[in-house]
């Protein structure tokens, strides 16, 4: 795709790849099909740098070695990512597997940017925010990456799920968030995952400013300012991930979480009342 990241159309489209070769390379390689140096360079700084390259690129292809090493690379992407991908898109069957608690990765918040993007476009741009553990620099998690949509009201949630299924993020159902206070009426989200089978997704659509989307979205900050609540935070989640280790949907780790989240509503609350959050 001729300016794909020059004109900001990834988020169009449900992966990006990105053939990369170093700057050396590329020049000799024009040369030797006949461009002039002076206008192959003019060419390549036209182009976007290898930054905005990859800012965009959910994979990265290596060809500055011989055909065949790229060629192999694409056949084993093409069989276990890109079939696969197919047809979970077209079957709208969510990538599922019980997700290990892994060391946090540094690459989750650019991974999050790019699916972010890719969500928002096929809603329409409405709001979308990482949140969950792999939201919190630092802090272990599963390999899962969590999101939420904002939308005016459940019926316009519903309203988005085709739409969101034919951009890789098929709807699994009528969800309800665990209430922590008020209304449990106010609790209700609809839930969708990713179905790409080389990274999970769960994104919750919570109408933006209610209960669920707040403390989303507080939980998240809480964690990130508070060295030893993120820590404790941790612990529980390596001991419970151990200790379910056979749970392939994740339920019984879930579960297991409640009483430790259910404490940190107070926590919570006296941390954001004496200021120690903004």
């Amino acid at each position: 795709m001729p300016l794909l990241v020059e004109n900001g159309l990834a988020p169009m489209y449900h992966l990006v790849l990105i053939v990369h070769a170093p700057e050396s390379v590329r020049l000799e390689r024009l040369v030797l099909r006949g461009l002039g140096e002076e206008d192959a360079r003019n060419r390549m700084a036209k182009q976007a740098d290898d930054v905005a390259r990859r800012a965009v690129a959910d994979v990265w292809l290596d060809n500055s070695g011989a055909p065949d090493q790229l060629l192999a690379r694409v056949d084993e992407l093409w069989a276990e990512r890109l079939t696969p991908y197919e047809a979970n898109v077209r079957l709208r069957r969510y990538a599922g597997g019980p997700p290990k608690v892994v060391p946090y990765d540094p690459t989750w918040p650019a991974q999050a940017e790019r699916i972010g993007r890719r969500i928002a476009f096929a809603a329409g741009q409405r709001r979308v925010e990482h949140i969950g553990s792999t939201a919190v620099p630092g802090l272990a998690a599963k390999d899962v990456l969590d999101f939420q949509l904002g939308v005016s009201s459940l019926e316009e949630a519903d309203e988005l799920a085709e739409a969101l299924a034919a951009a890789g993020f098929p709807a699994l159902g009528v969800g309800h968030d665990t209430v922590k206070y008020g209304d449990p009426a106010d609790w209700g989200k609809r839930l969708h995952a990713g179905t790409d089978p080389a990274r999970r997704v769960n994104l919750h659509l919570r109408v933006e400013g209610g209960p669920g989307w707040d403390w989303a979205l507080r939980f998240r900050d809480w964690l990130r300012v508070d060295e030893a609540a993120r820590r404790e935070y941790e612990e529980v989640k390596l001991r419970l991930s151990r200790a379910h280790a056979g749970d392939a949907e994740g339920f019984a780790y879930g579960d297991a979480k409640e009483p430790w989240m259910a404490a940190a509503v107070g926590r919570m609350a006296a941390f954001y009342r004496d200021g120690q959050a903004s």
